[in-house]
């Protein structure tokens, strides 16, 4: 297989082959963000891409249902080239149904609605979209790319074209300063274009990035463990989606780890309320403080 540089999934897809058609990213500027930091973006060749379809046929039935293509954003790719690798992986695995693939608002919102609704015939389905926060002011702090007005046209478009997205969101990606507009301003943009999927990660301080950084010369102060938990259950109470919305919160990241349908808000909100009183409890010292973590 081709893999270059780091290769993400969600944790959600562990069992779900991947087929790398980009490497790298495109944007490469998230404050937050180290992962691709030395790989330059690129686009895979396309006999690259039928020597990899070659090995998974060799392991995957075929019969396959759902591939992930990767790396970073493979819609930074044009919608002509991404209908052509569409075709051949469907060349190998008639079965087909969906081609994920994790991407970003920047890339999307490029595509016109003509373009989103031919992919969406062509199998790409269920999209990773860090939206990580609906408010302006965090999106600029994390250099995302985009406003939250490019947001909620973006998420129009994909809505009109049936594709479905899961969001990738970042607890307490605000900071102190911007908390309860990134609790505000995250619930509204989600209720008015929810997803199939909410994934809430803590967000991570890697060594090196410029939100370090801007953490060490106090630009950026963390939340502590309390007040993320705390705006977990805010988020959970403003949201209003439909109940088959699916919050899962038990990345690695958390130290509260609940997950849920949203139908049943009040036992997400309960599950959360347990876990802050079992830590209370079991190591009342690292609630208010913020953990160290070297990672997203």
């Amino acid at each position: 297989m081709h893999y270059t540089g780091p290769v993400y999934r969600h944790p959600l897809e562990a069992n779900t082959p991947i087929l790398e058609i980009t490497y790298g990213c495109s944007w490469n500027k998230c404050v937050f963000c180290n992962m691709y930091h030395g790989v330059k973006f690129g686009a895979s060749p396309m006999e690259h891409i039928e020597e990899d379809l070659q090995e998974l046929a060799s392991v995957y039935p075929s019969n396959l249902r759902k591939i992930t293509v990767a790396n970073g954003d493979p819609f930074a790719l044009s919608t002509k080239r991404l209908l052509e690798i569409s075709d051949l992986i469907r060349e190998y695995f008639p079965k087909i149904s969906v081609i994920s693939c994790q991407t970003s608002i920047r890339n999307i919102m490029h595509k016109k609605q003509e373009e989103l609704d031919q992919l969406y015939e062509a199998m790409y389905d269920d999209l990773y979209i860090g939206i990580e926060s609906g408010c302006d002011d965090v999106l600029k702090q994390l250099n995302k790319g985009y406003t939250a007005k490019q947001a909620y046209e973006t998420l129009e478009k994909l809505q009109n074209s049936k594709m479905k997205y899961i969001s990738l969101l970042m607890g307490g990606a605000g900071g102190k300063k911007y908390r309860d507009a990134h609790v505000r301003d995250t619930a509204k943009l989600l209720s008015t274009y929810p997803p199939k999927m909410i994934s809430i990660i803590t967000t991570g301080i890697a060594t090196g990035t410029k939100l370090a950084e801007m953490r060490d010369n106090g630009e950026f102060v963390q939340l502590t463990e309390r007040e993320i938990i705390e705006d977990e259950i805010r988020l959970i109470e403003e949201l209003d989606v439909p109940g088959q919305v699916y919050f899962f919160g038990h990345h690695q990241n958390n130290v509260a780890r609940v997950s849920g349908h949203l139908k049943n808000k009040e036992a997400l909100v309960d599950g959360f309320r347990k876990k802050l009183n079992e830590l209370e409890l079991s190591k009342p010292e690292i609630l208010d403080i913020a953990l160290t973590r070297e990672y997203l």
